[in-house]
C-alpha cells in the first residue's frame, strides 16, 4: 500500500517536484513527460493526471536552463497529439459499448459530459477541451463514438494541441526566467490547477442548480 501511495503522489505531483526530477534522472525526464501527457489525453482511464499545471512547470525547467525548451515542446506535441490519435481510435471501434453501459473504470458521467460538450461545439470541441480538464480527456473519445471524418479530427487535434502545449510551455519557459516565479512556483503551479478545474467546477454547480429547479 505504501508503495502504492508513493507511486500515485509521484504521478499527482510531479509537477511541483520537476526540478528534483531532471536532476535525478537527466534525459529521461522527456520519456517521463511523454508518458504522462500521453496517458493524461489518451486514455480515459486516466483523467486524473497532470496536464495543464505539467505543461507550465516544464517550461519555467526549460526556462531555468535544466531542459531544452525545443525539446519540452517537441516531447509534449508528440504525446498530446499521439495521445488524442489514439483516444480517438478507441472511442471509434470500442467507444459505442462502453458508452452503453457503466464500467468501473470509466465514470458515465464523465463521458456525457464530454458528449455534450461534443455536441454543442461540433469539431471545434477537440480545440477548446484541450484547454479543460477531464472533458480534455474524453473529448477525443467521444469524436470516434461519433464517427468523426479522421481528416478533420487530424486538423483539429494538431490545430488544439500546439494551442495547448505552445501556450503553456512558453509561458513557462519566459516567465521562469522572472525570480518572483521562481521564488513563488509551488504556489503558481496550484494556481494554475485551480484556474484549469474552474470551468468544470461551474460547470457541475449549474448542472446541480438547473436540476433543483426542475425538481
Amino acid at each position: 500500500m505504501e508503495a502504492l501511495a508513493f507511486l500515485v503522489d509521484f504521478i499527482l505531483h510531479i509537477d511541483a517536484h520537476l526540478f528534483e526530477l531532471v536532476a535525478d534522472y537527466g534525459t529521461w525526464i522527456y520519456a517521463i513527460l511523454f508518458v504522462i501527457v500521453f496517458c493524461e489525453t489518451g486514455l480515459v482511464v486516466t483523467p486524473f493526471l497532470p496536464g495543464d499545471s505539467l505543461l507550465f512547470a516544464s517550461g519555467v525547467v526549460a526556462g531555468a536552463g535544466l531542459m531544452g525548451y525545443e525539446h519540452v515542446l517537441l516531447t509534449l506535441l508528440a504525446a498530446g497529439v499521439l495521445g488524442d490519435a489514439c483516444n480517438y481510435f478507441i472511442g471509434r471501434h470500442v467507444g459505442p459499448a462502453i458508452f452503453a453501459r457503466e464500467t468501473r473504470f470509466i465514470k458515465k458521467e464523465h463521458l456525457l459530459k464530454a458528449n455534450q460538450f461534443y455536441e454543442k461545439h461540433g469539431g471545434k470541441a477537440i480545440i477548446l477541451a484541450r484547454f479543460i480538464p477531464i472533458v480534455r480527456t474524453f473529448a477525443p473519445f467521444v469524436a470516434g463514438i461519433a464517427l468523426m471524418c479522421p481528416r478533420m479530427f487530424f486538423l483539429f487535434n494538431v490545430t488544439g494541441c500546439i494551442l495547448w502545449v505552445g501556450g503553456l510551455v512558453s509561458a513557462g519557459y519566459f516567465l521562469g526566467n522572472q525570480p518572483w516565479v521562481r521564488e513563488n512556483f509551488g504556489i503558481i503551479v496550484y494556481a494554475i490547477i485551480i484556474i484549469s478545474v474552474l470551468p468544470v467546477v461551474v460547470e457541475l454547480i449549474r448542472a446541480r442548480m438547473g436540476r433543483r429547479k426542475n425538481n
